[in-house]
């Protein structure tokens, strides 16, 4: 058994001893939607504090718990906040809560984010179904000893982000007249913004929108067989294709703005999602 399997037993068990809740779809809460898990109903709650061993959050306005509950008929467990690699977390600790959902129960992986448009037909506001993803600039969280227990050595990454899954997402906001993008996300290692040449590079290798988390985290629920979806929020056009410098204000400002309307497809995504887990995974 390695460090990292029995570490993640220790905070499974801790989860198992404080809450009793088996979850269809694990969702990630990215910035801006910090709030969304408070308007669910919700059965419990469980603070990244109470877990021992478990990586807390250090980002201002990310609450840092689980919230336990239901969209709808949907059993959910929702993080409300994220640990990310610029933090000065390992990647093992990064990807650490992902692999505590799939061990709740979670079958399904749906992860959101704030990120910044490389692509020049994108605006600030959009919202981006994420199709594919390039996570070459930061460590594979899969580096290190495999854990034979959680998946294959080698997995396959060919559909990362389930076909199934982002029918139902495409489906679910055409029905509810929400314009949705789609495209590749890129990983970068954050905190700092990207220059104007990083995002030309992102741009000429394929992808759509950049940010700092998200594609590890799909890394390691893809490894446990998790099916997976995600929706990035565009808050901001990459540095270099506007006149402005780039805030976390301005992310954050975005992101609110268009909250409310993110929220209300998350909600009736989340719904078909897992009225359709039997024939998903």
């Amino acid at each position: 058994m390695t460090k990292a399997y029995e570490r993640l037993l220790g905070c499974y068990q801790c989860f198992k001893e404080k809450i009793d809740f088996t979850p269809k779809v694990a969702l990630v809460l990215g910035s801006g939607l910090g709030d969304y898990a408070d308007g669910i109903k919700i059965q419990m709650t469980l603070d990244y504090h109470e877990i021992k061993g478990f990586p807390v959050s250090t980002v201002s306005g990310h609450k840092g718990r689980f919230v336990f509950g239901y969209i709808n008929n949907v059993p959910v467990v929702i993080m409300q906040g994220r640990v990310h690699y610029y933090e000065g977390y390992s990647m093992e600790d990064v990807v650490l809560p992902v692999r505590l959902m799939k061990m709740m129960g979670a079958e399904i992986l749906f992860l959101t984010n704030a990120a910044g448009g490389v692509n020049f037909d994108f605006r600030a506001g959009d919202f981006m179904m994420i199709t594919d993803q390039i996570s070459n600039f930061v460590p594979s969280p899969l580096i290190g000893s495999n854990i034979d227990r959680l998946g294959l050595r080698f997995p396959d990454m060919s559909e990362i982000y389930n076909r199934r899954l982002c029918s139902i997402i495409r489906d679910t906001a055409k029905d509810l007249q929400i314009p949705l993008k789609e495209g590749t996300y890129v990983q970068l290692t954050g905190p700092n913004f990207e220059t104007p040449a990083e995002v030309r590079m992102c741009r000429l290798l394929g992808g759509d929108a950049v940010g700092m988390s998200t594609a590890c985290e799909a890394i390691a629920a893809n490894h446990m067989g998790m099916k997976i979806c995600g929706i990035s929020c565009i808050t901001n056009l990459g540095c270099g294709m506007m006149d402005q410098p780039l805030s976390h204000e301005e992310v954050k400002e975005t992101a609110d703005r268009v909250a409310p309307l993110f929220k209300k497809l998350i909600t009736e995504a989340v719904t078909r999602l897992g009225a359709n887990t039997d024939q998903t995974v």
